[in-house]
């Protein structure tokens, strides 16, 4: 077809047009990579653009994103640096249908996480703006209310024209949602620190601090309820307030409270509110069902989490994700959260998987759950240059890919128990493996009554009694066909008890596809051998190659492509990034050691000591992994090495790993490996990297590994050895022998506050004992005592 050349100018011009968006920016889809779009990634802009200290706290030294809400049109999120109380440079963000970013010039910063839509005034409030339906947004400026605003809740009496807002710190604050007027309550109502959530339903409103961790010097006359701590078990609070008297509902430590009416508010005086929390023996779900308060109990998947100060929880939220479905997210794992939980309909509670992911919040858009997430940080961490966040976009059955529903807890850990008085109900239902752990001490024999609660309607059953010894421990496995949605224990006896599950979830028996572009430990060839580490001068993340003797810097921008850098950061990067291990391995096993004690771990292959590697670095905000002979564990800051969990064993040459642009990058791909959305490589195609998302670990296949407590070693008679991980592995055998006739005892530690007597095996001199654990059976740690003097081995094989 003839067409003139001004038509085809115009042509031209239309199409170009067409393919352009209201940004200038092609409509051809971003890149992403495991649900993570690179350039919707989020950073303080105040950050220097020169080395900074990491001693420090304050501006830019974390970069969460503390809220995501779908509004007029877009997906809104904040981010929010560490203790800003008076502002910082982070932004209030929105992003379009087509995944433009808008940053908004109203933005004043903070450590905001709250998020709530007025349904009268048709707003969206999230920080201190208030968002209208066509998304103009205003904001109340930090003279004017200053603090870390972490809830909004709808108003007791004027719920039309009023809302509180909820600080960090303890202020409330009554606003004005209309001319923006505000009104300082309170300043300090009710004990505990670090506040998480706030919400208002059956005519209370309610707070929730998770932190016992004072910011300014608190004594009893300033309080309206409550006191200062009385004892070490009193840390956080969960309190109400009627609009006249405060009272204290618990003094333990609390995030989220909300209701089947999330972020709208409840739709009535009669919806039930669920606030969750913790302590040291497992998550607390709290209950306000007709104006009276209920309590259940649900396993941890990660210690990480745990601290008196209550730091480490990001919000741990209960929120509704599209098809009337509810997602709760509480101490690592993710759970189907039923709508309709109430005292007398509390089925429905289901776990999905255990992550990695530290999230803040999550939601529904543009038919994908959307996670955010708090993820690299400076804070105690050099090796990263910036702290940054980003969001995954994924689907409900994506979540079910992530780790196998692997936790532990229970309702008593090693307590005072009065005879005949029930536990707290403990979540059973849909987990795979189950071991329950028993414990009394008392000078007599002490019966437990198990009593489960099948269909979630508050009726009880007896299901078994267990009769404990004086002093004793025993441990029963549920048979693979049990079913129920709650547990529950009582003795016959006074006494102080334990009663404690670990769940062994279903775990990835191969590892996926996607890691072939990674070189195994056994492969000869040549591999990339880079260090990385996200930039602190700019947004790019930057790469040392010393493949083939030879050092060479590039960066990786957000559309993954690599290029020489505008300065050479060589030294930098040599200098920050050196290879050393912080482990040691005998003949036995690995050796880790740190502030908690002393431990063993699993080996893998002996080729890992011959090649050089990262073994430990932050990849999620206050927490890191440990990469020791192809397995990676996740440590806590805080809880050490004591509370670590095996997530993978791999078996690859991994070289480097870091998180960046909320992706993971692992180095140590084979050169000249093929693209395949997660091999990304230089233009000679020699050193790559691959990327993903941080709970892609997962999918490298279950942990397994040998190793164990004494090889040949000489034991001294009543000695323990030293601890040796259990949990998180599913299939388990050990072996044992001696150059004596001895008997040695394998003792279990379930709960990280000491050790009991799991089995005695009599091993009679030159013979080996192969003992095969039941399956189900778990516990975190288990040692070995021998009765006398001897040469012995006590081996451990996990697959």
């Amino acid at each position: 077809m003839n067409i003139s050349p001004n038509l085809k100018s115009c042509a031209a011009l239309a199409a170009l047009l067409l393919s352009l968006n209201t940004f200038g920016q092609k409509t051809t889809k971003p890149l992403q990579v495991s649900g993570v779009y690179p350039h919707l990634a989020t950073f303080n802009e105040g950050w220097p653009k020169t080395e900074k200290s990491t001693v420090g706290f304050g501006e830019g030294f974390e970069n969460g994103i503390g809220a995501i809400t779908p509004w007029a049109n877009k997906l809104w999120m904040v981010t929010y640096s560490p203790h800003t109380p008076n502002g910082s440079a982070d932004k209030l963000y929105s992003v379009d249908a087509d995944l433009n970013v808008t940053i908004h010039p109203e933005s004043i910063g903070g450590t905001p996480a709250n998020r709530m839509i007025h349904k009268e005034s048709n707003q969206l409030i999230t920080s201190s703006y208030f968002i209208d339906k066509n998304g103009k947004v205003r904001a109340i400026p930090f003279s004017v209310m200053p603090g870390r605003m972490t809830a909004t809740a709808r108003h007791l009496t004027d719920p039309s024209n009023k809302v509180y807002f909820y600080d960090m710190e303890g202020k409330v604050y009554e606003v004005d949602v209309n001319s923006l007027a505000v009104k300082k309550l309170f300043e300090k109502p009710v004990p505990g620190w670090h506040g998480k959530g706030a919400y208002t339903g059956q005519n209370l409103f309610v707070v929730a601090n998770n932190g016992e961790d004072a910011v300014f010097k608190l004594t009893k006359d300033m309080l309206k309820a409550g006191d200062l701590p009385k004892g070490p078990e009193e840390m956080g609070v969960l309190a109400s307030w009627d609009g006249k008297t405060w009272k204290i509902i618990e003094r333990k430590q609390f995030t989220d409270i909300t209701g089947p009416g999330g972020i709208y508010g409840s739709p009535d005086d009669k919806s039930p509110l669920w606030a969750i929390g913790w302590d040291r023996r497992s998550v607390i779900l709290k209950l306000l069902d007709g104006g009276q308060w209920y309590t259940y109990r649900l396993p941890k998947a990660a210690r990480t989490y745990d601290h008196r100060g209550g730091w480490y929880t990001e919000w741990p939220r209960i929120r509704e994700v599209g098809n009337g479905k509810m997602l709760m997210d509480m101490h690592g794992m993710m759970y189907d959260f039923p709508k309709t939980f109430s005292r007398n309909n509390s089925a429905g509670i289901s776990p999905l998987s255990s992550h990695l992911r530290y999230i803040p919040d999550f939601c529904s858009w543009n038919n994908q759950i959307v996670i955010a997430t708090d993820e690299t940080t400076v804070l105690q961490n050099p090796m990263a240059g910036r702290s940054q966040s980003n969001l995954w976009f994924g689907q409900w059955s994506d979540l079910k890919t992530w780790g196998g529903a692997t936790g532990w807890g229970g309702p008593w850990d090693n307590d005072a128990v009065k005879a005949n008085t029930t536990s707290d109900a403990f979540l059973i239902n849909n987990f795979n493996k189950k071991v329950l752990h028993l414990t009394q001490t008392s000078e007599q024999a002490v019966s437990f009554t198990i009593q489960v609660d099948k269909t979630g309607n508050n009726k009880w059953v007896d299901y078994k009694v267990i009769k404990v010894p004086k002093n004793g421990y025993v441990n029963f496995i549920f048979p693979a066909d049990f079913k129920a949605t709650w547990i529950r224990f009582k003795t016959d006896k006074d006494c102080r008890a334990s009663a404690f599950f670990h769940f062994t979830g279903t775990m990835h028996e191969k590892q996926d596809p996607v890691f072939n572009t990674l070189s195994d430990i056994t492969d000869k060839d040549e591999i990339s051998s880079t260090v990385i580490r996200p930039a602190n001068f700019n947004k790019n993340l930057q790469v040392l190659s010393t493949s083939n003797g030879k050092s060479q810097y590039v960066e990786v921008d957000e559309k993954l492509t690599f290029s020489n850098g505008a300065v050479d950061s060589t030294s930098q990067m040599k200098r920050l990034l050196s290879l050393s291990r912080t482990y040691s391995v005998d003949e036995a096993s690995v050796i880790i050691k740190d502030k908690t004690g002393t431990f063993r771990l699993p080996k893998t292959s002996d080729a890992y000591e011959t090649f050089p590697y990262r073994d430990r670095r932050e990849v999620e905000s206050e927490r890191f992994m440990l990469n020791i002979q192809g397995t990676f564990y996740e440590v806590g800051r805080e809880a050490g090495f004591i509370a670590l969990r095996p997530i993978t064993t791999h078996h690859k040459k991994i070289v480097d790993f870091c998180t960046w642009r909320g992706l993971l990058v692992l180095s140590g791909t084979k050169q000249g490996a093929k693209a395949d959305g997660h091999y990304f490589a230089n233009e000679k195609n020699t050193d790559g990297l691959w990327f993903g998302g941080i709970d892609d670990l997962w999918k490298m296949g279950k942990p397994t590994g040998h190793g164990g407590v004494w090889e040949r070693a000489a034991v001294k008679s009543g000695t323990p050895s030293l601890p040796y991980l259990m949990t998180g592995y599913d299939k388990k055998k050990v072996s044992l022998s001696a150059d004596k006739d001895v008997k040695i005892t394998l003792e279990v530690d379930f709960d990280l506050s000491g050790f009991h007597t799991y089995k005695t095996f009599t091993v009679p001199a030159g013979k080996t004992i192969n003992y095969e654990f039941p399956q189900g059976f778990s516990a975190h740690w288990i040692r070995a005592i021998s009765d006398k003097a001897c040469t012995a081995t006590v081996e451990f094989t996990y697959q």
